[in-house]
């Protein structure tokens, strides 16, 4: 069994909060009621007990994925240039998203997912009491979001599942206002879904496209990471 010091604790008990709300089930009212940072370590734990027997999924808030070599250099990179508001798009299960919010209590973040029922899963979070999180099932290439209306936007094992690559990178490049992250496989793999090998120079390429040539590479074993930088305001690290 999980112990439950090994998740993120409090992004679980909004999630089991949410889900709660969701399906209209009874909270006692400290566990409900209470701000979500004033839970003490005996509520979050009747919370997520209550969680485990409703059949909520809280491996997905397991520790750990901050120490991905990939995930560790993306935090890296974002703790040193500060962002305001992040838009992360294909948060899937987390992996990403659960380590930056923990790391980063004051920044608003949008999330967007093609799914539904990970859309779902995120607006329990959102409405269990992080409210600095907004879920949106949308299609990046579709421009979701006004222009510069986000300080980073984040493509994190994203691209490669993308058809219209392209569009999706302009997309992001109108979004953000300081920089776009991104992280690719760097070699082929066998995953049926990844419809694109995105090399350095295909990724300046579609960057240069979109009006973006101010880029920075670096990479962990199995990715490649890109840092672009756009506006005023941006800085390399």
């Amino acid at each position: 069994m999980m112990a439950y010091g090994e998740l993120y604790e409090r992004l679980a008990a909004a999630a089991v909060r949410g889900h709660a709300a969701r399906q209209g089930l009874a909270l006692p009212a400290p566990l409900g009621e209470k701000p979500l940072e004033a839970l003490t370590e005996s509520e979050l734990t009747a919370l997520l007990e209550l969680g485990s027997a409703w059949g909520v999924k809280l491996y997905r808030f397991k520790r750990g994925h901050e120490s991905l070599p990939r995930v560790k250099q993306i935090l890296g990179f974002l703790r040193s240039v500060r962002p305001e508001s992040l838009l992360d798009v294909g948060s899937g299960r987390g992996v990403f998203l659960f380590p930056f919010l923990d790391a980063f209590p004051g920044v608003p973040v949008t999330s967007l997912d093609l799914l539904d029922y990970r859309v779902n899963f995120l607006e329990d979070i959102r409405r269990g009491g992080v409210d600095r999180l907004t879920a949106m099932r949308a299609d990046i290439c579709a421009g979701p979001a006004p222009e510069k209306s986000a300080d980073v936007v984040t493509l994190l094992e994203v691209l490669e599942h993308i058809p219209d690559v392209q569009a999706a990178v302009t997309a992001a490049v109108r979004i953000a206002r300081r920089y776009v992250a991104v992280s690719v496989p760097s070699k082929q793999d066998d995953n049926p879904e990844h419809i694109h090998l995105l090399t350095k120079p295909v990724l300046t390429e579609l960057f240069a496209n979109a009006g973006c040539d101010r880029l920075h590479f670096g990479g962990v074993p199995g990715h490649l990471i890109l840092t672009a930088s756009l506006g005023e305001g941006s800085r390399w690290t």
